[in-house]
Parts: structure tokens; sequence; C-alpha cells
């Protein structure tokens, strides 16, 4: 269960997978639980190898496969690491010719044609959602049968490309095992330590409590669109337990939920178990401005520390253009109801969706200084393949190319290839470099960051390890060449 070697502290499982500025650097937590639902079902002799966390060149990588000499070998990619992936699969093929290997992911989940096209190399994709794909086809190689049976398939049979009908969503997630008992089994204390995310106190763990989004904004690339499905409260809290119990280093829990309080009443349920059973752990979740105050107070109580939240732009024509279903005011009345409980907020803003112009990016700048999240993410808008946002590009010409390995710039980071005639890609990714350097170098946020160090010295240690990664991009910016302003 492969994380194959590429940049260092490169992101596969992030949304927008890249090298992000702040050094988080994301956990492969998609095919941990496919780790985790392997053993459950009786695979013992089970690797889940992170080469990026472990700092590992193609040729150490290599190395190791070859020493181990897996049968299969289930290797994660994306859209802009899809070129090196598949290039060290053809690595492993070399040296291992009977080893069948298969990619998952959203990439080739949504291009399998073409992702097959790529390399012989590459035996099969397990497409969508995996874990059980995955058991099903470790199954057939094993017992030498046919992979015709095998939902949710693409693979090849002497040079013809079979696509295997879809694969049912898993309806009951409490069948998986906790994701969390995964990372002590294979990573360790020191492995776990590896994973850092900017806004969260470290060290940390990702869970996830519920799969999909109900909603559909059309630069999302998160898998399961369309389906929305989640564990029992009693499933979560259990985890939160077990995480207290055998983690003990662990400082916070970030629940990965593309939106974790989407059903109210559900969402209250874990909160007052949490408080019941007296989980003393914080942890941060992904939500939206439309999570009402008094749940928001209640999470507050049950130990939430902080809220990742798109608000993207306060322009009502570009958020109804993308299908966010949020307002301007909403996003006023949750950052005033996040001060008033005592919540912090990672805001993201997205730069360059359609409707946007030079006047309106502007606005967007000035309206997240006026929030004062405590941390701010600016993005230039990037789209992907399977994406409503990526047909819009390509459809009216704004698409630069579609060479995958020119969706970051060469050291990893966020770019664009998206160009507009009145808004270029360059103008895109500079604006954005604008907004960080005009948001983090105000006097009254830097005065806020000491304050709080000095008044809660958990938060001191993620300050710190956090910007002095994030402050060379602050000056330098994100285009190669660029300049201190």
């Amino acid at each position: 269960m492969l994380n194959p070697p590429y940049l260092p502290r490169y992101s596969r499982q992030s949304r927008s997978p890249c090298v992000t500025k702040g050094g988080t650097f994301y956990y492969p937590y998609f095919l941990a639980y496919a780790t985790g639902n392997l053993e459950k079902q009786g695979f013992t002799d089970v690797k889940l190898v992170d080469a990026v966390a472990n700092e590992w060149s193609h040729e150490e990588t290599l190395k190791f496969i070859e020493t181990f000499r897996p049968d299969l070998v289930i290797m994660d990619t994306s859209t802009p690491s899809i070129y090196n992936d598949v290039s060290f699969a053809n690595k492993i093929k070399q040296s291992l010719p009977p080893v069948h290997i298969s990619l998952v992911g959203t990439h080739p989940s949504r291009l399998p044609d073409e992702t097959m096209k790529l390399s012989k190399s590459i035996d099969s994709i397990c497409r969508g959602e995996y874990d059980n794909t995955v058991v099903d086809l470790a199954d057939k190689l094993e017992r030498g049968k046919k992979l015709k049976t095998v939902k949710g398939l693409t693979y090849r049979e002497k040079n013809k490309v079979i696509h295997n009908p879809n694969r049912e969503f898993i309806k009951n997630l409490d069948e998986l095992p906790f994701v969390s008992e995964v990372y002590k089994r294979h990573f360790g204390e020191k492995g776990i330590k590896k994973y850092f995310y900017a806004s969260l106190l470290w060290p940390q763990v990702t869970i996830l409590t519920a799969r999909g989004c109900p909603f559909s904004c059309s630069f999302c690339q998160i898998p399961f669109k369309g389906s929305y499905r989640y564990r029992s409260p009693e499933n979560v809290v259990e985890e939160f337990e077990y995480i207290q119990n055998e983690l003990p280093y662990v400082r916070e829990i970030m629940i990965e939920d593309d939106t974790f309080p989407v059903i109210r009443e559900r969402t209250r349920r874990i909160c007052r178990l949490l408080i019941k059973k007296k989980i003393k752990l914080k942890w941060s979740c992904n939500a939206r401005v439309d999570t009402d105050f008094e749940t928001l107070k209640l999470m507050k109580k049950a130990g939430c520390r902080l809220l990742c939240v798109g608000f993207e732009t306060p322009k009502q024509e570009a958020l109804d253009n993308v299908h966010k279903k949020t307002t301007k005011q909403l996003q006023i009345d949750f950052m005033m109801a996040t001060k008033k409980i005592g919540l912090l907020v990672n805001g993201c803003f997205i730069l360059g969706l359609p409707g946007d112009t030079k006047e309106t990016i502007g606005e967007t700048i000035e309206f997240a200084k006026e929030l004062n999240p405590d941390t701010a993410q600016f993005y230039p808008l990037m789209v992907y393949p399977g994406t409503e946002a990526y047909e819009w590009a390509k459809r009216n010409g704004y698409l630069m190319t579609e060479d995958y390995s020119k969706w970051l710039t060469k050291d990893g980071l966020h770019t664009t290839t998206v160009s507009r005639p009145d808004l270029s890609a360059e103008e895109l990714v500079k604006a954005c470099d604008r907004a960080r350097k005009e948001f983090y170098m105000r006097p009254r946020y830097i005065a806020g960051k000491f304050m709080q160090s000095v008044l809660h010295p958990a938060e001191f240690t993620r300050n710190v390890k956090s910007f002095k990664i994030f402050f060379k991009y602050l000056l330098k910016g994100s285009l190669h060449g660029d300049e201190p302003a």
C-alpha cells in the first residue's frame, strides 16, 4: 500500500495536491483505511509505506519493495504527480515483472482509459471508493482467479482494457477499522510525528467520520461526490477514546470530512457523547458558514478548537457560479459567531472564480482582512479533470495545457493552468502572493499572533513551526524567479 516518492512533503491526499507553503503534510488516509480493511479481511502480510514521509528517493523505495517482494502494489496517485507515479511503476515492473500494480485516487478514477494508456506497467485501476475493491482484487490474485467479477476495477487483459461495473458505495462505514489503529500499527509514534497540519496542534492524527458531500461546488475534486454517508456517533466517539488512550502523545484530531457538521443532530449527538465520555482531546474539522450558532457553541464545549472554512469570495455572482450556496452575510455572521464562542477559523479564498475580475479579486482580499480569521489561504482557481470547473475552462479556451506536470510549480507549489483574456494565470498567482503579504504582514495580525502565543502556550509550537516554513514563501512569491516585494 504505497504513497510513492515524489517531491519532499508532497500531499497527494489534499483536495488540491501540492507542497504547501505553511508546511502542512497530509496523512495518506484513504490508503490507510484500505490497508486496515485488507488486514481485517485476513490479509496479514500488508505494508503501508509512505515514501514521501520517509523522505525516500525512487531508488530507496524500490530497494524496500525488492526486499519485501509483494505480489500486489496499490499505488496512490494524483493529477500533478501522475507522470512521476507511472514512471515509478515502470521501475517496479522492471525489477519485479510478476507484481500486479494497481493505481488508486481521483485522477485515475476519472480518467481510467487515459491513465491505462500511459504505461503497460499499470495492470489495473481500483476506481472510486476502493477499500473493498482492493480486498476483492487481492483475493482473486491470490487464488489465481479471473478479474472480471471485481466490481470497480479497470484492468488489462492481454492488450485489451476492460472496465468492470462500478462498485456500490460502502453503506455502513462503522464496518471499517479505525484509521488511527492503522497509523499506530504501521507508522508508530515516530511516523505519526512526521505529519503536520499548520492550523493544528502537533502531533495530530487525521480521521474521517463521513465520506462524500451533499454539496456540489464546481471546482471541488473530492471523491464520492453525489453521496454522503457517515459513521454512527457512538463509533466516532469510540475512536476518540482509542486515540486518547492508545496515542497519548497526540494533541489534536483533524476530522477531514468534507463538511463535518452538515447534519445538525448527528453533530450535536457526537458532541454530547464526547462531553459525557470526558474526552479531553482537542479537535478541528472542515465546516461551512451556514453552521448554526448553537451547534458551534456545543462543538466548542466538546473540545472543538478550529474550523477550516471555504469562504472563497464575498461576491454573490462568483459564489452562485460555482454553486457554493452561501452568501456574504452568512460569512460575516459565521465569523462573528466563531469569535464570540472562541473558535479559531482557517479561512480559504479562491481568486479567479468564474465571474471574478481584477476589481472583485481586490475586494476579496480586503474582505479576508475584515473577517480576520486565525489563518487564511489564498489560492488561484485550480481545475482538475472530472470537475465542472475543468470543463468550463476547457470549453471556453481558458485551459493553458493538459500536461499535468504543469499543475504545480517546479517546487510543487500551487499555480493555475487557467488563463483568461482579462485575467492571466500569472496575474492570478501574483494576486495570491499579494493577498498573503497584505493579510499576514498587518501589524494587527502580527500583534494578535504574538499575544496568542503568549497567552496560549499550546499554540506557540504550531505558530513557530508553520511560520518558519511559510515566511520564505511570503517574501519570494510562488512563481520561479519572483523577487521579494
